[in-house]
């Protein structure tokens, strides 16, 4: 199993983030593995058991995941990826930070089965880079959602 943890600070108010960041359909916005990602329910609202299926790209290879939110809560989100070669669960807790914004600890777990599983060792830094990239992208990824003009929450 390979895991990695990031925290970011974002300049959005705590409950914004948790909406935006919800919809996994935005991880085309702030994962730059994510080809694709659309729910299963076009126009269903958000919510615990929603489901999206992600395409995403990886050392040049492209995979399908198909996620579902198993956890929100007012400070946590849990996302759980699964296909025939892996399970991969993206979890989120957030806090409100002291100048308005949010601060995020963000820990993706990645389980390869099978044969894959072979390849873990050899995987660790890749990912690893990826989560450095999440942390750069996603602050950015934020900002433009509400400069477009998205509502916030409340």
């Amino acid at each position: 199993m390979i895991e990695v943890e990031r925290t970011l600070t974002l300049d959005h108010p705590l409950p914004d983030v948790v909406v935006y960041l919800a919809d996994f359909a935005h991880t085309e916005e702030w994962d730059p593995g994510t080809v694709s990602c659309r729910p299963t329910r076009a126009g269903a609202p958000v919510a615990k058991g929603s489901e999206w299926d992600n395409v995403s790209e990886f050392r040049g290879r492209r995979t399908e995941l198909r996620y579902r939110l198993v956890r929100r809560e007012e400070r946590r989100l849990t996302f759980v990826g699964r296909n025939r070669t892996a399970t991969s669960t993206d979890d989120m807790s957030f806090e409100a930070a002291d100048d308005g914004g949010t601060r995020m600890t963000y820990r993706a777990r990645i389980e390869f089965h099978g044969l894959a599983r072979l390849a873990t060792p050899f995987l660790r830094k890749e990912f690893e880079r990826l989560g450095d990239a999440v942390v750069r992208q996603l602050p950015g990824a934020v900002d433009r959602h509400f400069e477009a003009g998205a509502r916030p929450a409340g």
